[in-house]
């Protein structure tokens, strides 16, 4: 089970890194398939399990056809 839901859309979508920069490369090409994965982040409101709701940042991996992956949170911004 999930432990958060988004629930807004995700705004300052910013890339991390891409190709060989993504370290954990090999790992996502095993699990999803290959891919030309990125590394982003970018900001939205979540809601919790316990029904707490919150702006944070999240970073979470991407690639053209397979789609967002690993979401996590990384910190709150306020």
């Amino acid at each position: 089970m999930k432990r958060f839901e988004i629930i807004s859309d995700i705004s300052d979508i910013q890339a991390i890194a891409t190709g060989s920069r993504v370290r954990i490369r090999e790992y996502l090409n095993e699990t999803y398939g290959r891919g030309r994965w990125r590394k982003m982040k970018g900001f939205a409101t979540i809601r919790y399990r316990d029904g707490t709701i919150e702006e944070v940042e999240i970073h979470w991996y991407e690639a053209h056809g397979i789609g967002r992956k690993d979401l996590k949170i990384k910190r709150s911004p306020w």
